[in-house]
């Protein structure tokens, strides 16, 4: 997934709510690539879903593999992927995802919900203090190392 296909798919969902996750999130707080992604994490308001598969069937994703409400993945016929978070807004702009523990949800403070920069273009994506906390509580793999320490230097 290279910077451009992240820009063209944040322009074809133009009007929807989305938010930069997962490594992608990371480089856009950097405000550069850091290093290579498979694939493009997004949160998105859950009431706009529909708005979100119809954009992106436009560029040829489907849905490929479904752990609902928690998160599912889309794919395009080049093998780009999306992994897409529905969330949950509260009226002071805090959010919620579910989790695969009930009761226990992801939680999202309103502060977390920042900018950053993709090929210098601004784009909606989460702070660093939210993506630390989100890289808690499992073995980090290699490129979860790296994105810890440069999350670690930008917050």
């Amino acid at each position: 997934m290279t910077g451009e296909d992240v820009l063209e798919i944040l322009a074809a969902l133009d009007g929807t709510d989305v938010r930069v996750a997962g490594g992608w999130g990371v480089d856009a707080l950097a405000g550069r690539q850091t290093r290579p992604h498979e694939d493009l994490d997004l949160l998105h308001r859950q009431e706009q879903e529909p708005q979100v598969l119809a954009a992106l069937a436009k560029l040829g994703f489907a849905e490929t593999l479904s752990w609902r409400p928690v998160r599912f993945v889309v794919t395009d016929p080049s093998g780009r992927e999306i992994d897409l978070h529905p969330l949950r807004f509260a009226a002071d702009g805090s959010a919620e995802q579910s989790s695969l523990t009930p009761g226990e949800p992801f939680r999202y403070p309103a502060r977390c919900f920042v900018t950053g920069t993709i090929l210098g273009v601004t784009v909606p994506c989460l702070s660093a203090e939210q993506q630390l906390h989100f890289h808690q509580g499992y073995e980090p793999r290699e490129r979860d190392l790296h994105d810890l320490a440069l999350l670690r230097h930008l917050a």
